[in-house]
């Protein structure tokens, strides 16, 4: 570059009618020079002139741009031995053009390079280039966009991804016009309409032919004067002579699009050495949309991998009512280890799990994921919350000698209304009580998981309804700000002041979670957040009945009998053949194999559900029965007849359930 505009100025300093503002073989250059357009330039140096765009050039100045124009007058050079003053004023507008073009390429290349999307990299090259090197600039890409290595198959379409130019009235306050739909008319840069948005570069076509050479070519080429009515349409056509420039985009790979500079007439035409120019901004640019364009795709990456890693939805069991929220750390680090999850258990009970990962980055949500499903695994298997703790570090040691995470894991029972809580490491959960009391539960601490050799203990508490469990992660609470212990101590104060504004009632939960988030300050979001809400509802003691059954031939009978008196004391006559029918199958079921006492429980909530658990861990399946068989059919009857039903797998044998729906 510093070669070719050494050779552009040497060039430049013989050609004829290269002399800036007319001056003689023997006159000495003014100390203020016309532009070309009737205005006068200040010499550099010596104060600020008004630019040749006027109040758009003095803007683009002002915020850091190089201003690109002609040399100014002043002190008279000393000719060079053999030579004359106008030679050397001739030589000395050569260096300072060149000189002006390589400030201009820098500080528009940084411009450029500082957008990190694909719309903030165009607009670089829009605000770099106009008004100081052009006046109109057209700039398409590709539609899609290539990615990485991905070789496109079908046509080439190039989509017109935005326009700017200088204002047609000098006192317009706005000097550019807004994105499209709303193409700015860039008369009489361009006349005829508006430019063409889609355009199908016809394979062999005088547009394919210029994009391949990837060299910028001047309007009035005959490369281009076949390529730019393809590219622009039929109806636009560009100012004549060397007043429009033509530059392919070209990425790593391949071509990625096309950039349109154009020059009004009544300004100086392009010269050969700005071709060097465009190719400088063609080339920047296109680097810039390949970073962007693979930026994007791992932007893409981590959305789906979180999205994926936590939960889509929460599950609604009877007796309590759930509600998240997760915030990454930042829109730098998309992803994190924070994660939640809401388990149902037999038994109308739910394990609530909120644990957190260390490190912000694709390592980290793996983890979190693999934790996860062990999680969701061991609490199928009806675990304990301190045994699940322990299988869940054994599996961190497995994964890496440095894979560290807290979890908290917690059992809600609706029917006894009590809460089992392990802890690993994390910070304590909060409870705020109906009357809006809120505090923080006092649970054993723990050692985090993956740290090994450690026994985790479990506490047992009380959870009345109406109350609401907060499990977080302890990006809410700590940041630079503040420590640990003083976030939480705010997001207590936090609740009860929450709670105070809905009086006797609790505050709904959806809300309640927003102003959790809102505690959050600019400069609190130093890791990411995860928040699980569970408001207890509980199931009344009226509406459960529960018998234990010896495991004898009579036992089906005594069911049948027990689950009558239940419905009739519920005024749930109308299901009182279908129950028995069911209840009779599945008790005959667990009575045939048991050895020690099962048994039976009728819940009554939305849907009538029933219970039956014995001592053996295999879980039936369902099989359809031979014509001869004279057993086999029991489930295929709860099947047909229930609204839904299952099996779960418990540590101490297995419980079968159906649900069948409330009579209208």
């Amino acid at each position: 570059m510093w070669d070719a505009d050494r050779n552009a100025a040497r060039g430049a300093a013989h050609r004829p009618g290269a002399r800036n503002g007319g001056t003689g073989p023997d006159e000495q250059a003014p100390a203020a020079q016309s532009d070309g357009r009737g205005r006068k330039t200040a010499r550099r140096g010596t104060g600020a002139g008004e630019h040749p765009a006027g109040e758009a050039h003095a803007a683009a100045a002002a915020a850091g741009e190089v201003a690109y124009s002609g040399p100014a007058g002043g002190v008279p050079p000393v000719p060079p031995a053999g030579g004359t003053a106008a030679d050397a004023a001739d030589a000395a507008t050569a260096r300072d053009r060149g000189g002006d073009r390589l400030r201009f390429v820098g500080a528009a290349t940084r411009r450029i390079a500082r957008g990190i999307d694909l719309d903030e990299i165009v607009l670089g090259l829009c605000r770099a280039t106009v008004p100081t090197f052009a006046d109109a600039i057209l700039v398409y890409l590709r539609d899609p966009l290539p990615v990485g290595d991905e070789r496109p198959v079908g046509p080439v379409v190039l989509r017109l991804r935005r326009t700017d130019r200088i204002p047609l009235d000098p006192d317009t306050d706005s000097g550019r016009l807004p994105l499209l739909p709303s193409q700015p008319d860039l008369s009489p840069a361009v006349g005829g309409g508006p430019a063409a948005e889609l355009c199908e570069v016809e394979a062999g076509g005088p547009l394919a032919e210029v994009l391949r050479g990837v060299r910028p070519v001047f309007g009035d080429s005959q490369a281009a004067r076949a390529a730019l009515p393809e590219l622009l349409g039929e109806g636009p056509s560009v100012a004549t002579g060397q007043r429009t420039v033509l530059a392919p985009l070209r990425g790593r790979r391949r071509v990625i699009g096309a950039a349109v500079f154009v020059r009004r007439p009544d300004r100086p035409p392009f010269e050969p050495d700005d071709l060097l120019v465009a190719a400088q901004l063609a080339t920047h640019t296109a680097l810039g949309v390949d970073k962007a364009v693979l930026y994007g795709r791992e932007v893409y990456i981590a959305d789906e991998l979180q999205r994926t890693m936590l939960p889509d939805s929460l599950p609604q069991p009877t007796g309590v009512r759930l509600a998240s929220r997760y915030l990454p750390a930042a829109e730098t680090a998309r992803v994190g280890g924070d994660w939640y999850d809401a388990i149902p258990l037999p038994g109308n009970r739910v394990a609530l799990v909120v644990g957190d990962v260390m490190g912000h980055s694709m390592t980290s949500a793996a983890i979190m994921g693999q934790l996860r499903t062990t999680a969701q695994t061991l609490a199928g298997l009806d675990l304990p919350p301190q045994e699940v703790l322990h299988h869940l570090d054994e599996q961190a040691q497995r994964l890496g000698t440095d894979r560290m995470a807290t979890c908290l894991y917690a059992v809600y029972d609706p029917v006894a209304h009590r809460i089992v809580v392990a802890n690993a490491g994390h910070p304590p959960p909060l409870l705020l009580h109906r009357g809006g009391r809120a505090e923080v539960l006092r649970v054993p601490p723990g050692a985090p998981i993956g740290v090994g050799g450690v026994d985790f203990e479990a506490v047992e508490l009380d959870a009345p309804a109406g109350a609401t469990l907060m499990l977080y992660t302890d990006g809410l609470v700590e940041s630079r700000m503040r420590d640990v212990w003083t976030g939480i101590e705010q997001l207590r104060e936090r609740l009860t002041a929450t709670a105070r504004l809905t009086g006797p009632n609790p505050p709904p939960l959806e809300p309640l979670c927003d102003e959790v988030l809102d505690m959050l300050g600019p400069g609190d979001r130093d890791d990411d957040v995860a928040l699980l809400a569970a408001r207890f509802e509980g199931i009344a003691p009226s509406d459960v009945a529960y018998w234990f059954l010896d495991p004898k031939a009579q036992t089906a009978g005594q069911a049948r009998r027990l689950a009558r008196r239940a419905l009739a004391r519920w005024d749930l006559d109308d299901l009182t053949d279908a129950v028995e029918l069911l209840v009779s199958e599945v008790v005959t079921n667990a009575v045939r194999y048991a050895e020690r006492p099962i048994t039976l429980r009728l819940l009554r909530t939305d849907v009538l559900r029933c219970e039956v658990g014995d001592d053996v861990p295999q879980l039936p399946r369902l099989r359809q029965a031979r014509p001869s068989d004279e057993g086999g059919r029991g489930l295929y009857l709860v099947n047909r007849m229930a609204r839904r039903w299952g099996a779960t797998r418990l540590s101490t044998g297995k419980v079968v359930w159906f649900e069948l729906a409330m009579p209208s």
